[in-house]
């Protein structure tokens, strides 16, 4: 008989619409099957068969759906489905059936459960796997009718061993007319065969292919343990994801926030400062400047960090506390632990009807992107991350992969989504630092009030286990660029400004809170400029980094004396004393080498082409002119090859007069501006001096570079 998809109906089970069940049916639907869902709404009393025997419930459903039909000619697809994903589509799923030249077809698997005894009772196959499995098989009406007719047992009985039974009964297998899909033509099981299974890549179409028989079956199975790796595969089959067309989902279901015609959903965003972390104040900075009515945000502070965080809390509710919907402010003397701090956002959010959704926020997350959040209340998802990335690195804040033992393992495809050479919206087992959760969700799958509790596990893994465990997938995007992570482990908090050490552990956002916003356009829109020959003035400084480092200066406070006697340099002592603090007094001198390095060598490199220099052995001071103390310096060389001298404050502001005399040129520099840097040869043509500074404090930052 030609087998037809019109006589074609695919039967699940699945007592509630969970984010696994929804994927099956979007795989059914891109390939156009039927599908018949039985128990739905009804209270599952199959049993956890995750871990013991159990699904006799779907037995039963099974057995007084077909009573109702009357098509012999009818052929049934019984299948799981909140593990199931469809590869192919009808048409090939027939075929392969009617090659099978049975009335029934089981999935197969390699390993014998829930019975080993029954090993010997299962017919030996000449390649393939052996052992049926119950999770998937497909057959004409009256055999699979047949098949069933004695079912009597419990729901939570085991239809794995029942059908077993069956099979390894010689009589009801011939009289039934069983076999089993023993190659995964038809069905993959992917418990016990994790191996064998890879994604196929051709035309614009993505497959599972078994390697080990050689097929591309058309049912994929993530059975038992393997809810994972079905979620891996989910992400790619059916054709979620090419890479001829990218993805072709992530735009589906998308609710834009503009449409709405009533306000934005309420979201309670939550902030975790638990470890002393750089930039704080930047982080404040750019959590107002996200793009969402703050009348729409309710704010949850935990600060576990005494005392170095608490005056960036307290400034930040004083000076904008007052635009958001509400705040919630945890401090230190409250000696709550991070895992119930955690759960206490949670439930805060439970409680109250109005929230629609939780944005967890930790203190170390640089987001750059201002429209975060609402990029992720759009993408009408449960649980999803914005993927932030450590700079340099392959660190992300998601996994890819689980290891046996729980823990982070790389998946196949991880550093390509981290380096967005596959861009997506992508399930995976683990999320962490910002992520944004429905408030419907922790009201139903999540109402656990102890999710970020555990006695083994860090808060995060253990909020990730538990969602696994109420199969709630975890999604993250790399649709946009969402910001970065900072590095938190080598911050020290025995400074005042502490963030001025961070230009090793987190160069780039040293660069964008220290360099002045135009350093990048120096060359291109040419902005040095040359106010006398040979000496060349370009911006290096925020006025930020200005003012740090001049009041890391006086809160050392151990200004030289101005004498010619000076133990700090070599031969100890000075023909032109300054006041002044070497930077290796504040422990700086490493740090400020490496700036000279990134910023300034590439200017000499290019002004006075030829000379290569590598920054050796500079002697870097900050001076401080005052009227009543040093107002002025007298014509003098500099012991350097070139000079680096960088304004810290700003003329007619903070001081007046002041300035840079070249006395062979009669050129002077009288009005430098804050950040700027003039940089000039240090000995032979270009003897200088300080002109007086007749009222004020002037500070310049001085580098001899190459002495």
């Amino acid at each position: 008989m030609l087998c037809l998809s019109e006589n074609l109906l695919v039967v699940t089970v699945a007592t509630k619409e969970t984010d696994g069940f929804r994927r099956f049916l979007r795989s059914a639907k891109h390939f156009n099957y039927s599908v018949k869902v039985l128990g739905q709404g009804l209270k599952w009393e199959g049993g956890d068969y995750m871990s013991a025997p159990g699904g006799g419930q779907k037995v039963r459903l099974l057995k007084a759906a077909l009573d109702q039909m009357k098509d012999e000619d009818q052929i049934i697809l019984f299948i799981d489905s909140y593990d199931v994903i469809f590869a192919s589509d009808p048409r090939e799923l027939l075929k392969k059936f009617k090659q099978a030249k049975h009335k029934v077809v089981f999935s197969s698997e390699s390993l014998i459960w829930p019975d080993r005894h029954l090993e010997d009772k299962h017919p030996h196959v000449r390649e393939g796997n052996r052992f049926l499995g119950s999770g998937g098989f497909m057959g004409f009406l009256p055999n699979i009718k047949e098949m069933i007719s004695n079912w009597t047992g419990a729901d939570s009985d085991s239809d794995q061993l029942f059908f077993t039974r069956i099979y390894t009964d010689p009589a009801k297998r011939k009289s039934i007319n069983i076999t089993l899909d023993s190659k995964c033509r038809l069905f993959q099981n992917l418990h016990g065969a994790l191996d064998e299974v890879v994604l196929k890549f051709e035309d614009g179409r993505v497959r599972a292919r078994n390697v080990l028989y050689d097929t591309l079956p058309v049912i994929v199975h993530g059975n038992g343990p393997t809810k994972l790796q079905i979620n891996y595969l989910g992400n790619y089959i059916p054709n979620i994801w090419t890479f001829e067309g990218g993805c072709s989902v992530c735009d589906e279901n998308l609710r834009p926030l503009e449409a709405l015609q009533s306000e934005h959903p309420l979201v309670m965003v939550g902030v975790f400062i638990q470890q002393p972390t750089p930039f704080v104040t930047v982080f404040f900075e750019r959590l107002l400047q996200l793009q969402y009515p703050k009348n729409r945000l309710k704010l949850f502070i935990y600060n576990q960090v005494k005392p170095h965080h608490k005056h960036h809390v307290d400034a930040f509710l004083r000076d904008h506390g007052n635009l958001y919907e509400n705040i919630k402010n945890i401090e230190p003397e409250e000696e709550m632990d991070a895992p119930s701090a955690r759960n206490l956002l949670f439930e805060l959010c439970r409680r109250d009807e109005g929230c629609d959704y939780v944005f967890s926020l930790d203190v170390e997350v640089v987001l750059k992107n201002d429209k975060t959040l609402k990029i992720l209340i759009e993408q009408n998802l449960p649980m999803i991350a914005p993927m932030i990335t450590r700079s340099g690195r392959l660190w992300s804040n998601f996994w890819g992969a689980l290891s046996a033992d729980g823990y982070y393992a790389r998946s196949e495809d991880y550093v390509d989504i981290v380096q967005e050479r596959r861009v997506g919206v992508w399930n995976v087992p683990y999320v962490s630092s910002v992520f944004l959760v429905g408030g419907s969700l922790l009201r139903s799958d999540l109402s656990d009030p102890e999710l970020f509790s555990s006695d083994v596990l860090d808060p995060d893994m253990a909020f990730c286990h538990h969602v696994r465990r109420k199969g709630v997938f975890m999604f993250v995007t790399n649709m946009h660029t969402f910001g970065r992570i900072l590095s938190t482990e080598n911050y020290q908090t025995t400074r005042l400004h502490n963030d001025l050490w961070q230009i090793f552990e987190n160069p780039v956002d040293w660069q964008e809170r220290y360099i002045h916003q135009n350093y990048t356009l120096i060359m291109k829109d040419k902005l040095i400029e040359m106010p006398c020959p040979d000496v060349y003035w370009f911006p290096l400084f925020t006025n930020v980094a200005c003012d740090h480092l001049v009041e890391e200066m006086e809160h050392h406070g151990k200004w030289s004396g101005g004498g010619n006697v000076d133990k700090r340099i070599q031969g100890g002592y000075e023909n032109v004393p300054t006041i002044d603090i070497h930077m290796n007094q504040i422990s700086f001198d490493k740090e400020w080498r490496k700036l000279l390095m990134e910023y300034v060598a590439p200017i000499t490199e290019k002004m006075y082409p030829g000379y290569y220099t590598q920054c050796s052995s500079p002697l870097n001071f900050v001076v401080r002119y005052k009227p009543d103390e040093q107002p002025l310096l007298v014509p003098h060389h500099d012991a350097s090859t070139f000079t680096i001298n960088i304004a810290l404050n700003s003329k007619d502001v903070d001081y007046q007069g002041g300035g840079c005399r070249f006395l062979r040129y009669n050129c002077s520099v009288t009005a430098p501006r804050k950040g700027w840097a003039l940089m000039h040869p240090g000995r032979l043509t270009h003897y200088h001096e300080g002109l007086p500074t007749t009222a004020g404090v002037r500070y310049i930052a001085v580098s001899f570079v190459d002495p």
